[in-house]
C-alpha cells in the first residue's frame, strides 16, 4: 500500500481541516484557479491542477525557502574584516549632580564679587565725603 502522508501539507482550508489530500479536492481546487484565471469552472488545464496540488500538499509556500546566500550567516556574507578599530579614551558621562554644585559654587562666587564690588564703591564714596 503507497503512503501518501505529507507532514507539511495544509491544515486547514477555509477554516476546515483538510485531512488527507484527495484527487476530489485537488479538482475542486484547480476549478477555482481557472476561475481565478478567467475561465469557466469545466475548463480545468493541467497547470491549474498542477498549482491546486501544490498549494493543497504545502508545496506553495508564502515564504519561501531560504537561497543560498541567505543561508550564509549574516557575519560571513560580506567577508571577514581585516580593521579591528581601536580603542579611544573613556569620557564618563556628565553627572547631573556636579553639574549642580558647579552652578551653585559659580553663583556664589558672582554674588561674592559683586558685593565686594559694592563694598568697594561704599568705601570710596565715603572717603570722598571725609
Amino acid at each position: 500500500m503507497r503512503q501518501n502522508r505529507n507532514e507539511e501539507g495544509r491544515i486547514s482550508n477555509r477554516g476546515e481541516g483538510i485531512g488527507t489530500v484527495t484527487e476530489e479536492m485537488v479538482r475542486t481546487r484547480a476549478s477555482e484557479i481557472a476561475v481565478i484565471n478567467g475561465r469557466v469552472k469545466d475548463k480545468i488545464l493541467d497547470s491549474d491542477l498542477e498549482q491546486a496540488r501544490r498549494e493543497l500538499t504545502g508545496e506553495e509556500r508564502l515564504n519561501p525557502p531560504n537561497t543560498a546566500e541567505e543561508q550564509i550567516p549574516e557575519d560571513d556574507r560580506w567577508g571577514t574584516s581585516t580593521n579591528t578599530g581601536s580603542q579611544v579614551e573613556a569620557v564618563p558621562p556628565p553627572d547631573e549632580q556636579t553639574a549642580a554644585e558647579k552652578l551653585v559654587e559659580e553663583g556664589i562666587a558672582d554674588a561674592e564679587h559683586d558685593q565686594e564690588v559694592e563694598a568697594t564703591r561704599e568705601d570710596l564714596r565715603r572717603e570722598k565725603r571725609t
